[in-house]
C-alpha cells in the first residue's frame, strides 16, 4: 500500500516537470533600430512613373507592448522629380516624422513562434525641401511667374520649404530570428500645404497651365529593409513549483495495554493542556497569487484545523520575492496572496474576527532560497 502512495507521488512530478517544459516565452518590451531603402514617387503628377526616384529611412523605436510601438523615422530622397506639362525639375527632401506602429497580427494575443507582422503605421511630422534652384530654368525658359515656387538654395534655410506632413502606411515584417526581421513598408505621405514640389506655376504664354491642382501633395515610399531588436525582446515564464503531495503514513498499532498496579492515588493536580497550534506555507509561481491545485490540500487542512479548534485564531502573512519585479509590485502581489487565502477561509465558514491579514511585500524574505519567497503563511494558535 505504502509503495503504491510513492509510485503515484512520484508520477505526479514527473508530469509536472513535463507540464513546466511546455511553457512558452513571454514578450518583453524592448528598442528597435531599422534600416530600409526603396523608391519613391509623386501622386498629383503625370506620368506618376517619371518621378520615381531613390529614398532612404532610418528609425528608432520603442516597442512597449506586442501590438503598438513608437518610432522616430528619418525619410530622405535625392534628385527627386517635379514635373509640369513641359518641363521637369529635380529636388531633394528630409522628412523626419513621429510614428504609432500597430501589430494588427498580436491583437489576438502574442506568440513567439509567429513569424509574420502585419503593422499599421499612422504618423505625422514635417518635409524639409531644399536644392530646387533648378526651377529657375524651368521658370525662365517656359516665361512663367511662380505660384508655389520656392529656390531652395542650400545653406539658406529662409529659402528652403518647410511643410507639415500626414502619414500612413503598411509594414510586412517577417522574422528571421528572436532579433532580426525583413520588413517591406509603403508609406503614402500628404504634404499638408499645396507646395511641396513647386507644382503650381502661372502661365503667361501657354494656357495649358492653368489647370492646377489644389490641396495637398501626395507622395507615396516603398522601402526594403531590416529591423534589429535590442536588449532582452522575451523573458522565459517560470514554471510553478511542484510540490509533492503528502504522503500520509497509517498510524502504528496501539500497543497492548499494561497490567493495573494500584498504588495510593496522589492527590491531582489541575491539568494545563498547551493550545493547540498550526504553521502552512503556501507557495506560489512567479506573479502568481492564486491558490493552485498543488497547494490547495494546505488550505483545506487549515481549514479543518480551524474548523475542530474554534478557540484559536490566524495570521495570514502574504510575501514576494525580492529577486524579481520592484517594490511597488512585490507589496502588491503579497497582498493578494494574503487576501485570497483569507477568503478562502471565511468562504468556508471561519468567522472574519478570527483572521488577522497582513503583508510583507518584498522586505521581509522568510526564506535563503529566492523563490521560495513568493508564499503566504499562516500560523494558527
Amino acid at each position: 500500500m505504502k509503495i503504491a502512495k510513492y509510485f503515484l507521488a512520484a508520477a505526479l512530478m514527473i508530469s509536472g516537470v513535463a507540464a513546466q517544459a511546455q511553457e512558452e516565452p513571454e514578450f518583453n518590451h524592448h528598442w528597435f533600430l531599422q534600416f530600409q531603402g526603396g523608391a519613391n514617387g509623386a501622386l498629383d503628377q503625370a506620368p506618376f512613373l517619371k518621378t520615381i526616384k531613390p529614398t532612404a529611412q532610418f528609425a528608432v523605436g520603442y516597442q512597449f507592448t506586442p501590438v503598438w510601438a513608437l518610432r522616430l523615422a528619418f525619410n530622405g530622397a535625392w534628385q527627386q522629380m517635379g514635373i509640369t506639362e513641359d518641363y521637369k525639375y529635380a529636388y531633394n527632401y528630409i522628412a523626419p516624422a513621429l510614428d504609432v506602429k500597430i501589430n494588427l497580427m498580436n491583437i489576438g494575443g502574442y506568440k513567439s513562434s509567429r513569424i509574420f507582422g502585419l503593422n499599421l503605421i499612422l504618423g505625422a511630422g514635417v518635409n524639409y525641401g531644399f536644392d530646387n534652384d533648378r526651377a529657375d530654368d524651368v521658370i525662365t525658359a517656359a516665361g512663367l511667374t511662380p505660384f508655389h515656387y520656392w529656390n531652395g538654395e542650400i545653406g539658406d534655410f529662409s529659402k528652403n520649404q518647410f511643410n507639415p506632413l500626414g502619414r500612413v502606411g503598411l509594414d510586412l515584417d517577417f522574422k528571421v530570428c528572436k532579433r532580426l526581421s525583413i520588413n517591406l513598408e509603403g508609406i503614402l505621405n500628404a504634404a499638408i500645404l499645396d507646395k511641396y514640389n513647386s507644382r503650381e506655376l502661372k502661365a503667361e504664354k501657354n494656357s495649358g497651365f492653368n489647370k492646377y491642382m489644389y490641396g495637398p501633395d501626395y507622395y507615396i515610399t516603398a522601402m526594403l529593409g531590416l529591423k534589429v531588436a535590442l536588449g532582452q525582446v522575451e523573458k522565459e515564464v517560470e514554471p510553478e513549483p511542484v510540490v509533492a503531495p503528502v504522503v500520509v503514513e497509517e498510524p502504528a498499532p496501539e500497543p497492548e495495554p499494561a497490567p493495573v498496579v494500584v498504588k495510593e492515588t496522589p492527590k491531582p493536580q489541575p491539568i494545563v493542556k498547551a493550545a493547540p497550534e498550526m504553521k502552512t506555507e503556501i507557495f506560489y509561481a512567479i506573479r502568481g497569487t492564486k491558490v493552485t491545485e498543488a497547494e490547495q490540500p494546505k488550505v483545506d487542512n487549515l481549514i479543518t484545523f480551524l474548523q475542530t479548534n474554534p478557540e484559536t485564531k490566524v495570521t495570514v502573512t502574504g510575501y514576494a520575492d525580492a529577486g524579481t519585479g520592484n517594490a511597488k509590485v512585490n507589496q502588491k502581489y503579497s497582498e493578494q496572496r494574503a487576501e485570497n487565502v483569507a477568503k478562502a477561509l471565511t468562504d468556508a465558514g471561519i468567522d472574519a474576527s478570527r483572521i488577522t491579514v497582513d503583508a510583507k511585500g518584498d522586505t521581509v524574505q522568510p526564506f535563503s532560497e529566492n523563490d521560495k519567497n513568493r508564499v503566504t503563511i499562516a500560523i494558527a494558535k
